[in-house]
């Protein structure tokens, strides 16, 4: 048997938990065009006969401007010293990006963790800027592994993780075969609710939104659900209720429509919205929303 973490890096909104999800096959972490979409380091479990990957998707590491983006960076860069191999996300030149060499400094010092470059969303490259992509990450000598794909569209995906697969060792069955995430129901819940508020909302409102699950009931054929949706502002709130409650709506419903087949039964959700100013700069607030404060996943 072979078993192993491997922890998925890079800056923010470079494809991560879309990575993630087609490589396991399941939705584990939700996915946005947002920066700073994923707050835990959420993991995946790929499963073969003898074989046992645990994915370790981790936000994305930028500068931090509150102190729930400094946990979200501390997450990540946890992630980096404790995981089996490593995963780069890119989809730009190095030279180009302070932010993914930042990134790479901070790679070098696990010199003998395994490391393969993923240049992502081949899509959005040109041959001539992919080429010079790979070249400049070549000729640094820090990869095991250089691939590209396109994550949204399942190109190539199978071959990362087939070139992933020899630099796995000996290890023991860490989950049964049966579960793609140890994440709890509850938390999947609340991220699938966050997913919806963050593709209903504009650009600016996302950053403050957190969801806390209040009520959690399962029935034999309805599973009940109440949920608050924070936001930092009472201008934020009216935007996420929308006129006449509409945008909440639409957001209760998508939610519910993903939430019943991962719970399997019938979903009746009750969402609320509440302000709770500054949340981000509240270390408690912080960790009663879920995210730990001490670099911890």
């Amino acid at each position: 048997m072979r078993s192993g973490f491997v922890g998925i890096v890079g800056r923010p909104n470079v494809g991560k938990s879309t990575l993630m999800n087609a490589i396991v096959g399941e939705k584990v972490a939700i996915t946005s065009n947002k920066a700073q979409t994923t707050r835990n380091a959420i993991r995946g479990i790929y499963n073969e006969e003898d074989l046992q990957i645990i994915f370790v998707d981790t936000p994305g590491i930028h500068k931090p401007k509150n102190k729930l983006s400094t946990h979200l960076v501390d997450t990540a860069m946890t992630t980096l010293r404790e995981t089996d191999a490593l995963l780069f996300l890119v989809n730009g030149i190095p030279s180009k990006s302070p932010g993914d060499r930042f990134i790479l400094e901070k790679i070098r010092q696990v010199p003998d963790t395994p490391k393969i470059l993923i240049i992502n969303k081949i899509d959005l490259i040109d041959p001539e800027e992919y080429r010079q992509i790979f070249e400049e990450y070549e000729a640094m000598g820090v990869f095991d592994e250089i691939i590209g794909t396109d994550a949204a569209h399942g190109i190539n995906t199978d071959v990362c993780l087939e070139k992933l697969k020899p630099y796995i060792k000996e290890g023991p069955k860490y989950f049964p075969d049966d579960i793609f995430t140890d994440n709890p129901m509850r938390f999947l819940v609340s991220e699938i609710i966050r997913e919806k508020t963050l593709m209903y909302l504009n650009d600016e409102v996302p950053h403050g939104i957190a969801v806390e699950i209040t009520g959690y009931e399962e029935l034999d054929r309805i599973t009940n659900i109440d949920a608050t949706i924070y936001c930092e502002r009472q201008t934020h709130k009216g935007i996420i209720i929308g006129k006449g409650g509409k945008k909440l709506k639409g957001i209760g419903k998508s939610a519910r429509m993903e939430i019943e087949p991962l719970v399997g039964t019938k979903v009746f959700l009750q969402l609320w919205v509440k302000v709770k100013k500054n949340w981000r700069e509240s270390e408690i607030d912080i960790s009663n929303f879920g995210y730990n404060t001490d670099g911890r996943s």
